[in-house]
């Protein structure tokens, strides 16, 4: 357990499953805030931000690590760094074959979806298509930026007002 005055972090990752990982005596975390990235050093002030899905690094013992984590919340406090996500990737067990597969049924379900872009099932879909991208991208292979991708703070652009011409996801094989 981390205490006060510590010169190093305890990260801890927790699911609807339970705890997904601890690792104790960490230099620095880095996660993915609603807000923009966002990095935690020991001594950092008590914070807790929203979390989108994406991204987590971390740095111990001169090694940087990295999982994918859903949308949650993280809490910094006495040098403890606690996010609460609904979903959690390790990078070894990413299996990239599966994702890219996900990834294109999701693409497909969201071209054909007659949803308005901020109604629950468009948003259900985006946030499908982001944990794809998220998990590629910790595998190291991410996929193109789409602009299916929905802004919390604003529309996102409605997929029929997307010329043919400047479709990210092509609808038949090239």
């Amino acid at each position: 357990m981390a205490h006060e005055g510590a010169a190093t972090l305890e990260l801890e990752i927790v699911t609807p499953d339970g705890l997904a990982l601890r690792k104790t005596g960490v230099d620095e975390v880095s996660a993915p805030s609603v807000a923009g990235r966002f990095g935690v050093l020991p001594g950092h002030v008590p914070v807790v931000a929203s979390l989108q899905t994406g991204i987590v690094t971390w740095k111990q013992a001169g090694q940087e690590e990295s999982c994918a984590v859903g949308s949650g919340f993280v809490e910094v406090s006495n040098h403890q760094i606690r996010i609460l996500t609904d979903c959690y990737q390790a990078k070894e067990t990413v299996d990239p074959v599966r994702v890219r597969a996900a990834l294109k049924d999701v693409e497909e379900e969201i071209l054909r979806s007659t949803d308005d872009p901020t109604s629950p099932a468009f948003q259900e879909l985006v946030a499908r298509e982001l944990w794809c991208a998220a998990q590629l991208e910790l595998y190291g292979d991410p996929p193109p930026p789409t602009l299916h991708f929905a802004s919390p703070y604003g529309s996102a652009s409605e997929p029929e007002q997307i010329g043919e011409e400047n479709q990210i996801f092509p609808t038949s094989a090239a």
